[in-house]
């Protein structure tokens, strides 16, 4: 049983505008997944499918093996924690604990379980000092963080990111980057993110679906997707710059591995010297 199964799913936005197409994706527990693709790919529409944000037009979404229902839509959104690319979009309380608050809140909880969450949640994004703050005072990346901790106070299951790096100055992506990464392993959270950005990809990903025009184009390992550098070309993708720079030097003759992040390309490269001397 998959934690999240979407099946043949297809979506329609009014004027018969095609959003989604056949659509077959599966996330498991704590895995860290991304989901690629030039705007309009139809990534945000999928992640709306997650927790019922929207119905499909055919096909099915799975949770923990169970359709989404009227019924179980409460549960469900629970288990799923969607964060919006924009912030703005969930953040409305007076203050950050009230607007962290807000979701334990709803799901019933008592107070002293509300407070309990809500103060671990500001200590895990680090942002304990911005409690009595004002949300929309506060610069783009805390109000991004202000929202996931609102999604993380929820204890979900799955972890929804849109965009998450959108607006982000490089310290921000660094910061964001290394908090995903604890989520799988500490928590035994499971982790996906959209993006078209793609040098990000291999630093928080070990599993990649490749959306274009609404449908699935590719899925695989890092490995799998990043080696097809045409499909990256075909559907509108930048072409990560290292190992971009590792196929550039093995067709000049150079016998170095491949590598997909900085501390990848280092040890290639200082083992290709190795070999060498």
């Amino acid at each position: 049983m998959h934690l999240i199964e979407t099946r043949n799913l297809s979506h329609v936005y009014r004027g018969n505008v095609a959003a989604l197409s056949g659509v077959n994706f599966v996330a498991e527990r704590a895995s860290r997944i991304a989901v690629i693709g030039a705007n309009g790919a139809g990534k945000s529409t999928l992640f709306k499918h997650f927790n019922g944000l929207l119905k499909p037009a055919s096909g099915e979404v799975l949770i923990r093996g169970e359709p989404i229902t009227k019924e179980n839509l409460r549960e469900i959104r629970k288990i799923v924690g969607i964060v919006f690319q924009n912030p703005d979009d969930q953040i409305f309380s007076p203050t950050v604990e009230q607007d962290v608050a807000f979701g334990p809140m709803n799901l019933g909880l008592d107070d002293e379980t509300v407070a309990h969450r809500v103060d671990a949640a500001l200590a895990l994004l680090d942002i304990e000092h911005l409690r009595e703050r004002v949300p929309h005072h506060l610069s783009g990346g805390e109000k991004k963080r202000v929202a996931i901790a609102g999604v993380i106070a929820m204890e979900p299951q799955v972890l929804v990111l849109d965009e998450p790096t959108a607006g982000l100055d490089p310290q921000g992506v660094a910061s964001l980057v290394e908090f995903v990464n604890t989520l799988p392993q500490k928590y035994g959270m499971t982790v996906i993110f959209s993006t078209h950005h793609v040098e990000l990809v291999p630093e928080v990903a070990d599993y990649i679906y490749v959306m274009d025009q609404g449908k699935i184009a590719a899925k695989g390992s890092i490995d799998d997707i990043f080696a097809r550098q045409e499909l990256l070309v075909r559907t509108r993708l930048e072409v990560p710059t290292i190992p971009r720079l590792i196929a550039t030097l093995r067709d000049n003759g150079i016998d170095v591995d491949m590598a997909y992040t900085f501390d990848g390309a280092k040890r290639s490269l200082l083992d290709a010297y190795a070999r060498r001397a």
